[in-house]
């Protein structure tokens, strides 16, 4: 989309700074050489990454800025009476240029960034800000708006337009349409400054995943890691200039992968707590100071948009509603998970005992940095099998191609051609065009498995080109993850998570390759955060059903598929661990509605941040050190971006997901008419419908917690 993108980048960012001027516009050849000045001419408008520089974003964003406001003064100052089609749909028109610069630089920003695009970001946050205010708080353009909205029962116009009016209006209110000048001015600043720490924050997390990765001297000290993975701790080292060392590099997690294996205590603490204090070091990067501020902000920021706390606005437009309905799920949550835990780690515990007596040797407590260590013992002394007898059936392309790709074939009917014409931005990725059951081209789809240093953590899905029909757009979508790289010429052996982890990326790109809307505004996944992450939770269900995961787990050497005995023990163990990683997420997620649902005065400085985390997870609950939240604070980019007070979401989601999955079993499970069913009535809506009411026409029912208790064996009593 245009309008609504552009909105939707200046959130993420953190918005807004006050008006300012233009630059002169971009000089005609500059123009020509430019490829964001015209449409992609490749299929679908898949960009032209090999004509891309760095050099040509600044012209673009400048020129498309300029456009855009030209073309918003004109919908503002038009002469004639307001009406849908010169207000809402020229709003829905306007911005294309920039849309089609800032699409591909955030998505690249996320993906394969560098100190040039650091610094672009940085220096266009609080002008990308600025521009979103200056279309938001335009007086004339609202006042159209309000006319419009106004009388809009008497518009005839169709449901998805209606709608449109209506969300439209209040983005525009909740952007501070009505307030006074006065109040318009200081919007501005705050939203200006938001961007810009937003930002720093974001560049300072990955800063600091490089920067504490650690270093060690001593091959024995990674004793447990398979050689692929000690042999990648070397190439990591020699690439820091570190020959004869080892390094084991961070995601952004709390937990980190190696931590399952790793035989020595002394370095899996080591690991543990390098990841622990990333951003609340003292350094360059440290972030305290910043969450701080930004949570100082946005307090006020409610305040004057009439808000008790920023949650409180966060929350109006999420299928949750407020606050109070947020804490009460989370709060009925906690207890059971932490009890949950608590008994696992009882076993834990019992095992360290066990083995540390035969070994004629005092036992020690269990710590957060033993957890994984010990649940994988646990785990296959449970069931008879540990992650490294499953990794040589799961290798990278084939848990893709015969995995994720032959579910949504089964589900779906669509189809999957890899294709090498297209540039591509970064060497490691794929790229595939997607066809409808009736052989159609329906998307194009990028694959970004591999982690790297210029790539932000996590897992997530982005649109280069969203669908619509009111500009003929069809979707190219792309998948990222960070599954680590292995020396050249050894296969790509994934864990379980990074298995499930696919299955549910994959769930978001079909949610924006299905979309069948009008309006940009209601493409694809923009819909509430809250409601986003239930269709790719869905297709989580798929990695380990039988049929398809009998297809895709074959041995990456042998060719031979899973034994039936594995098969049925990864099913079993399904439930393995949940109070675990229950107990984290529901850490963070609590967290996040502590630090959204205080006021101004109530924000701690930034030598109280961690402290005021402590606190928080102890009032809740939740504070149980061998499990500590799956993001702390100083790192929690989440919070910090578009999930402001929306952590909750995932858990949220599940609820629904938990229904859902309920409902295909009931219903004959994967089929091609539950799959249809599924895609037209709630996947191809995207944004056009009330979320709820999508749920409730697919299921037959409002969401109910019980299928989601059971699901992750929490359906317990709590101690």
């Amino acid at each position: 989309m245009t309008h609504r993108l552009t909105l939707a980048l200046a959130l993420a960012l953190g918005t807004a700074m006050p008006a300012y001027a233009q630059t002169s516009a971009t000089p005609a050849a500059s123009q020509a050489s430019n490829p964001f000045f015209v449409q992609s001419p490749l299929p679908l408008h898949y960009p032209q990454f090999d004509k891309i520089t760095d050099a040509d974003f600044a012209p673009a964003f400048d020129a498309g800025m300029a456009q855009q406001l030209k073309e918003i003064a004109e919908i503002a100052d038009n002469p004639a009476k307001p009406s849908f089609d010169n207000t809402f749909v020229a709003l829905e028109q306007s911005g294309q240029l920039l849309d089609r610069a800032t699409s591909v630089f955030f998505n690249l920003v996320g993906t394969d960034t560098n100190d040039t695009r650091k610094q672009l970001q940085a220096d266009y946050a609080g002008k990308f800000a600025a521009h979103r205010d200056a279309i938001n708080l335009n007086g004339k353009l609202f006042a159209r708006i309000q006319t419009l909205y106004d009388g809009r029962a008497g518009l005839g116009l169709d449901p998805q337009s209606l709608r449109l009016v209506e969300k439209v209006y209040g983005d525009f209110v909740r952007s501070g349409a009505k307030l006074s000048d006065a109040d318009k001015t200081r919007l501005k600043a705050m939203n200006a400054e938001l961007a810009t720490l937003s930002t720093k924050f974001s560049q300072n997390v990955l800063a600091e995943v490089n920067d504490s990765a650690l270093v060690l001297d001593d091959a024995r000290q990674l004793d447990g890691l398979s050689a692929a993975e000690i042999a990648a701790a070397a190439d990591e080292a020699k690439a820091r200039k570190l020959p004869g060392k080892y390094v084991l590099t961070l995601l952004n997690t709390t937990g980190q992968p190696p931590l399952t294996h790793l035989t020595d205590r002394a370095t899996r603490e080591q690991l543990f707590k390098a990841s622990m204090n990333r951003g609340s070091r003292g350094n360059a990067y440290d972030n305290t100071a910043i969450v701080s501020r930004i949570m100082t902000l946005r307090a006020q920021k409610a305040k004057m948009l009439g808000y008790p706390n920023y949650a409180a606005y966060s929350l109006e437009n999420q299928t949750a509603k407020t606050p109070d309905a947020v804490n009460a799920m989370l709060g009925k949550l906690a207890p059971a998970a932490v009890a949950n835990a608590k008994r696992e780690a009882a076993d834990l515990q019992a095992m360290i005992d066990a083995e540390q007596k035969a070994a004629g040797k005092p036992s020690f407590e269990l710590a957060a940095w033993d957890w994984a260590f010990y649940s994988e013992k646990v785990r296959q002394a449970k069931y008879n099998f540990d992650e490294s007898q499953l990794k040589p059936y799961l290798e990278m392309r084939n848990v893709l191609e015969n995995g994720v790709f032959y579910a949504a074939n089964q589900e779906f009917g669509l189809s999957f051609k890899e294709r090498h014409d297209l540039p591509k931005y970064h060497a490691d990725t794929f790229v595939y065009d997607v066809f409808d059951a009736d052989g159609s081209q329906l998307a194009i789809f990028i694959f970004d498995p591999y982690a790297r240093a210029s790539k932000r953590g996590g897992a997530w899905m982005n649109s280069y080109v969203s669908q619509s029909a009111l500009t003929g757009d069809k979707p190219v979508v792309a998948n990222h993850l960070n599954i680590p790289k292995p020396p050249a010429g050894q296969p790509t052996l994934l864990t379980w998570d990074e298995v499930t982890t696919a299955f549910h990326e994959f769930g978001h790109a079909l949610h924006g390759m299905f979309s069948d809307v009008k309006y940009p505004y209601f493409s694809g996944t923009s819909v509430p955060r809250d409601f986003v992450e239930f269709p790719s939770q869905v297709n989580e269900m798929w990695a380990d059903d039988p049929a398809i995961l009998r297809h895709y787990a074959k041995h990456h050497q042998t060719g031979a598929t899973m034994p039936q005995a594995l098969l049925d023990k990864v099913v079993a163990a399904a439930k393995f661990n949940q109070g675990f990683a229950t107990t984290e997420y529901l850490g963070a997620a609590m967290l996040d509605q502590r630090w959204h649902q205080i006021t101004e005065d109530q924000v701690p400085a930034a030598s109280g941040v961690v402290d005021f985390e402590a606190k928080a997870l102890a009032a809740d609950g939740i504070a149980y050190a061998p499990v500590p939240p799956r993001y702390r604070t100083p790192y929690f980019s989440h919070i910090m971006g578009g999930y402001s007070a929306g952590y909750y979401a995932y858990i949220w989601s599940e609820v629904l997901d938990a229904n859902t999955q309920q409902w295909f079993k009931q219903h004959g499970g994967l089929s091609r008419a539950n799959g249809d069913r599924f895609r037209k009535t709630l996947l191809s809506q995207g944004g056009s419908q009330d979320a709820m009411k999508l749920f409730v026409d697919f299921t037959g029912h409002a969401p109910r917690i019980e299928p989601l208790l059971e699901k992750r064996g929490l359906d317990a009593k709590a101690d």
